[in-house]
């Protein structure tokens, strides 16, 4: 077992070093594994497993949350968030700031990815924060933290492949991820007000406080986003739609809004369909891929062995999960997130599950521990996001986002000793679909 434990990570880290595709990876690693140790049909294998990942009911939410996403980031969705939000921040210590941790708070709501809600936020916040004179360490550092609750607030991405390879429930994972997704936000926006308030240097000049009406008025602005919010997580949560259909509610209501707003041109159109197709793609054979590996590990027996091995060291639930998460960490410096999870979890699920932990809670540790690697160099997806945008060296922008990733290691403690905090919610209600 030695032996094919060694081969299996030899084969990943040589291949994913030489610059081959992820899915192309775990393929190969699979199919050299099982040809080599079992002498299994692997074409029959191959073909079965991944016929039966790519058409799973569950994951035909994925490419239509990830079409939503595109069609909101070409509109003008970023300049009105910003123009809704900034009167009601600016009695707030820190003032503007807070826009980009509630402009992605509510870009969360709609999008579902990390990497578009930075961009749709950061897009319009930097050039403005910037311009008047707010701390750019600041200013980017709370922007790749909040972009990472792309992942956390639902619709996400990442909980919809957890959900599909882990066999847990989808609408159970995105109930999941309200309270800790608030909470995470709540704690950047308190973190942004204390260094605002021990060094008033960091912001400008007081700017003239908004008037009530003036808040009023402002909301108009914010109407947009808030209607995507209401038809895709009001029809899922008020039980009048499954994941999958709320996921087409929300395109035809992002339809709407780039349509009234004037965005769909033609040059956007096209636009969307290939940066729609080339992620939706990415991630179909990344999924498709880790199935087959995850099936390959299983007929190999190492997700047994290395379960039984990590059970003779006796840790605490506890110590199991701090033994995680520096773990995932770790990989998140080398790997890109999803990755970390598809490629990992035949082995840790089972452990988690033989400690006592829930799949949804689990589900929602993994979110926030992939959330860490979009701000942890060198490949931390956010951090070149902001990079574009700004001009500024990774090793600034990492500096910057430092204490959101403390906040995040912060809450995953709080959620380990305090585990209500996700699977409340999920326990009240049964779902459909």
């Amino acid at each position: 077992m030695v032996l094919i434990s060694l081969t299996i990570v030899l084969l990943l880290v040589l291949s994913l070093g030489t610059g081959v595709w992820v899915g192309l990876a775990l393929y190969l690693v699979g199919v050299v594994s099982l040809s080599i140790f079992k002498g299994l049909p692997v074409d029959k294998l191959f073909s079965q497993i991944t016929w039966n990942a790519s058409t799973t009911p569950e994951l035909i939410a994925l490419p239509l949350f990830i079409l939503m996403a595109e069609i909101l980031f070409r509109s003008k969705l970023s300049s009105l968030l910003f123009s809704g939000l900034t009167p009601w921040t600016t009695r707030l210590p820190g003032r503007l700031l807070h826009v980009n941790v509630m402009g992605c708070t509510l870009f969360a709501a709609v999008s579902g990815s990390s990497a578009a809600t930075t961009a749709t936020v950061g897009r319009i916040t930097m050039t403005e924060l910037f311009k008047r004179g707010y701390d750019k360490d600041l200013a980017m550092g709370s922007l790749a933290g909040a972009g990472t609750l792309g992942f956390l607030i639902p619709p996400s991405i990442i909980m919809i492949i957890y959900g599909v390879l882990a066999e847990a429930s989808i609408l159970k994972l995105f109930i999941a991820g309200i309270v800790p997704g608030l909470l995470l936000a709540g704690c950047y926006m308190g973190y942004l007000g204390l260094r605002a308030s021990i060094d008033p240097g960091k912001v400008p000049a007081e700017e003239l406080a908004a008037t009530w009406r003036q808040r009023i008025i402002a909301l108009k602005d914010l109407g947009p986003v808030l209607f995507l919010i209401v038809a895709v997580i009001g029809s899922m949560y008020g039980g009048i739609a499954s994941p999958s259909e709320a996921a087409a509610v929300g395109v035809l209501g992002a339809l709407i809004v780039s349509g009234l707003q004037g965005s769909l041109t033609r040059e956007n159109i096209v636009q969307i369909a290939y940066g729609s197709i080339r992620t939706i793609s990415m991630i179909g054979l990344i999924v498709a891929a880790a199935s087959f590996l995850s099936s390959a590990m299983g007929f190999l027996g190492v997700p047994r062995v290395v379960a039984a091995e990590i059970s003779a060291l006796e840790l605490s639930p506890f110590m199991l999960i701090m033994l995680l998460l520096v773990f995932y960490v770790g990989l998140g410096c080398v790997l890109e997130g999803m990755s970390t999870i598809v490629m990992t979890l035949p082995i840790t699920l089972p452990l988690i599950i033989a400690a006592g932990f829930d799949k949804i809670w689990f589900g929602v540790f993994l979110v926030l521990v992939v959330e860490m690697a979009q701000i942890t160099p060198p490949v931390g997806f956010n951090l070149f996001v902001i990079q574009g945008m700004t001009g500024e060296k990774i090793g600034r922008i990492a500096r910057a986002t430092f204490p959101f990733f403390l906040i995040m290691v912060a809450l995953v403690f709080l959620i380990t000793l305090f585990p209500g905090i996700v699977t409340y919610l999920p326990s009240l209600v049964e779902f459909r679909g």
